[in-house]
C-alpha cells in the first residue's frame, strides 16, 4: 500500500479533531455561543510538455491542494503538493498545520510535514502566512526534519486585476537549507528559486483556467549536484492549468 494514504488519513483526522476542540474551547468562553466551524478547499493542477523546449524531459505535472476547517481564531489546514515528470512522481509532500490568527491578515502556523517522494521523511513545521504591505500574499515556513536538518521556504504572490475577471499573478518561491542533504540532492545555502507569471480567467472565484510561464533555477551547491547528476539546473516551462476553490 502507498504509505501516503494512511498518513494522509491520519493527518486529516488529527486536523479535524483539533479544529473541533478549538471551536468548542472558543464557545466555552461564551456559554450562549454555539460552536461554529467553517471550511474551505482548493486545488491547482497544471502541466507542460518540456519537449517544446527541446529538453526531452517529457511531460511535467504539478499539483497544489489544500483543505481547512475551523473558526475565526483557529483553523487546521491539510495541504498537499508535488511534481511528476514523464509519469514518475519526482516530489510529493503533505502537511497538517494548526493556524492561529495573531494579527489582522496574519496567521501563525505549526504542524507536521511528510514527504512521500523522493524518500519518506518527516518534518516539524513553523511558519507565518498572511498579507504583506502592498497586498503581497506571503507564506514563510521553517522545516526541521527527523534527521535534524533544517530548511526555509518563502513564497510570495501578487494579484493584479487587468479586468474584473482577468488576473495577472507574479509569483516567486525560494528554498534554502542549513546543511547538505545528499539524499534530497540539495546543498547548504540558497538551493533553488522559482519565478513565474500566471494569467488566469476567473469565470467566478471558484473556477479559473490559467496559463503560467515559470522559470526554475537551482543555485550554489545544489546546482553543482544537479550538473554532476547530468541534470540541467535551469528550466523554463509554459504550463496550462486549472484553479478550483470550494
Amino acid at each position: 500500500m502507498n504509505r501516503s494514504i494512511p498518513i494522509a488519513a491520519g493527518l486529516l483526522a488529527l486536523a479535524t479533531a483539533t479544529a473541533a476542540l478549538a471551536a468548542g474551547a472558543h464557545s466555552r468562553n461564551d456559554p450562549m455561543e454555539e460552536p461554529v466551524l467553517f471550511w474551505g478547499a482548493g486545488v491547482e493542477i497544471d502541466g507542460a510538455d518540456n519537449d517544446w523546449f527541446e529538453r526531452n524531459d517529457g511531460a511535467l505535472i504539478n499539483w497544489d491542494a489544500y483543505a481547512w476547517v475551523g473558526g475565526d481564531d483557529v483553523k487546521v489546514r491539510l495541504e498537499a503538493e508535488g511534481e511528476g515528470l514523464d509519469g514518475d512522481v519526482e516530489s510529493s509532500e503533505i502537511r497538517a498545520l494548526v493556524s492561529w490568527n495573531i494579527a489582522t491578515f496574519w496567521d501563525l502556523q505549526a504542524g507536521l510535514r511528510y514527504d512521500t517522494e523522493p524518500r519518506g521523511l518527516g518534518w516539524a513545521v513553523l511558519g507565518v502566512q498572511g498579507l504583506a504591505p502592498y497586498f503581497f500574499e506571503t507564506d514563510a515556513r521553517l522545516f526541521v526534519s527527523e534527521d535534524g536538518d533544517a530548511a526555509v521556504r518563502l513564497e510570495q504572490t501578487f494579484d493584479l486585476l487587468l479586468t474584473q475577471r482577468l488576473v495577472l499573478q507574479p509569483h516567486i518561491e525560494a528554498n534554502a537549507y542549513t546543511q547538505d542533504i545528499p539524499e534530497l540532492g540539495v546543498g547548504a545555502g540558497l538551493a533553488d528559486i522559482e519565478a513565474g507569471l500566471q494569467l488566469r480567467y476567473e469565470f467566478d472565484r471558484k473556477f479559473a483556467p490559467y496559463v503560467d510561464v515559470v522559470y526554475d533555477r537551482k543555485l550554489g551547491e545544489t546546482s553543482q549536484i544537479a550538473r554532476a547528476a547530468g541534470e540541467d539546473p535551469e528550466a523554463v516551462s509554459i504550463r496550462f492549468g486549472l484553479r478550483i476553490r470550494l
